[in-house]
């Protein structure tokens, strides 16, 4: 989707727009997290970011660093429980719906 609305902005990805996708997905993800609980895609797949003690929102400063870890690729790593560092880094944690 962030590919997508980067190409109905600029046709040509080169120079600095090439991380345009990346700075589109920041904003969708952290945007639709703070206000929903979760992104487009989770929100498809009936998932949602909670705070890992009370089940509750997480509040709009762990969204973003939140956001800032899964765009730096930490997701690719995770804790013995099964949690991406993401998750763990800001106590929250993806339930089903």
């Amino acid at each position: 989707m962030c590919l997508g609305i980067a190409h109905l902005i600029t046709r040509n990805l080169a120079g600095g727009a090439q991380f345009l996708p990346l700075g589109i997905f920041f904003v969708e993800v952290a945007l639709l997290t703070a206000l929903q609980g979760a992104s487009a895609g989770q929100r498809l797949l009936r998932l949602r970011v909670v705070d890992a003690s009370d089940g509750g929102r997480i509040s709009i400063g762990r969204v973003l660093r939140r956001t800032l870890l899964i765009c730096l690729l930490i997701p690719a790593i995770f804790t013995k429980e099964g949690r991406g560092y993401h998750d763990w880094f800001t106590n929250s944690v993806v339930v089903k719906s």
